[in-house]
């Protein structure tokens, strides 16, 4: 753990603190409204079409991701400004609300298939589509952006594994506490939603360990667009402090989860950005962001046994 500790030691010690204290105060501003006025929900269940909700999402990821930029724009003055930074913070916020709202495929795939196998087929392929089109456009982007390394580059392995289990570990006591909360048990675990299934064949660990695979992909697509891409082809114009945007950002697309995950997430967000830094590598964070992913599935499949048990005694 001890490059780890020198990590976050290095990181207090040069990222902006004027940044730093705007932006938990702005994250906090932010939940409370999304959670006083339910503005996510509002616009996930009640926008007239794609269009709306797309360019609703991309107001608040802009929001989220360009005022830190914007305080951090005046707190170094105008030496820090350019236009090729300008254009990425513009865009980062589109790519991602295309990413929630692209699903092109899913009344394709389930009239091919047909009834309820067709339904399943659709939720499955779902996130495996989102995550190719998110890595096709941010390849693109870090060309266009005259970045001469390859995005997929950020996969490579690091050093040593032993620190990321360590977190992982960490994790588990709130993981288990969380596993027996009301609001926790209302999203988890997310295979929950191919549960129509389980009538229709034998082979349901062959379905759910699908469906989790599945699942699994959009923590690559998380991943690669959080802590690599906002952080890494970010670096060059605001260093470090980079990382603190990103973790604004990556907390405005927890506002449907569980309040307790969504505040979480601004501080995941901020230590995993500060390893992917050093490390120039999100293959450690993409083990922690999925191992944590499926302790929650499991952590949720045994609170709801528990609790119908309960229930039924």
């Amino acid at each position: 753990m001890s490059p780890f500790l020198s990590y976050f030691r290095d990181f207090s010690k040069t990222v902006h603190a004027g940044l730093l204290i705007f932006s938990v105060l702005f994250t906090a501003l932010l939940v409370f409204l999304n959670y006083r006025f339910s503005i996510e929900q509002r616009i996930v269940h009640h926008s007239p079409n794609l269009l709306v909700r797309f360019a609703s999402l991309y107001v608040v990821y802009l929001a989220a991701f360009a005022v830190p930029y914007i305080v951090l724009f005046l707190l170094k003055g105008k030496a820090f400004f350019e236009w090729k930074l300008l254009f990425l913070v513009l865009l980062s916020p589109a790519v991602f609300a295309l990413k929630v709202v692209f699903n092109p495929f899913s009344s394709f795939i389930q009239e091919l298939a047909g009834g309820a196998w067709g339904r399943y087929w659709a939720i499955v392929t779902r996130l495996p589509l989102k995550c190719l089109l998110v890595t096709i456009l941010l390849s693109f982007i870090w060309k266009a952006a005259g970045y001469r390394s390859n995005l997929m580059n950020m996969l490579s392995g690091t050093a040593s594994w032993k620190p990321y289990f360590f977190m992982l570990l960490l994790m588990v006591p709130l993981i288990s506490w969380a596993s027996f909360q009301e609001g926790f048990l209302q999203v988890y675990p997310k295979l929950q939603q191919v549960g129509f299934i389980n009538p229709l064949t034998q082979n349901r660990w062959l379905y759910k360990l699908l469906f989790e695979l599945s699942y699994g992909t959009d923590f690559l697509t998380i991943e690669l667009f959080f802590r690599g891409f906002l952080v890494l082809a970010f670096v060059r114009y605001a260093g470090q402090d980079a990382i603190v945007p990103m973790a604004v950002f990556y907390c405005s697309i927890h506002f449907g989860k569980p309040l307790a995950e969504c505040i979480s997430s601004f501080f995941g967000g901020l230590l995993l950005g500060i390893v992917v830094y050093n490390t120039r590598s999100i293959a450690g964070g993409l083990i922690v962001h999925l191992g944590i992913a499926w302790m929650m599935e499991a952590g949720g499949q045994i609170g709801h046994m528990v609790m119908t048990k309960i229930t039924d005694s």
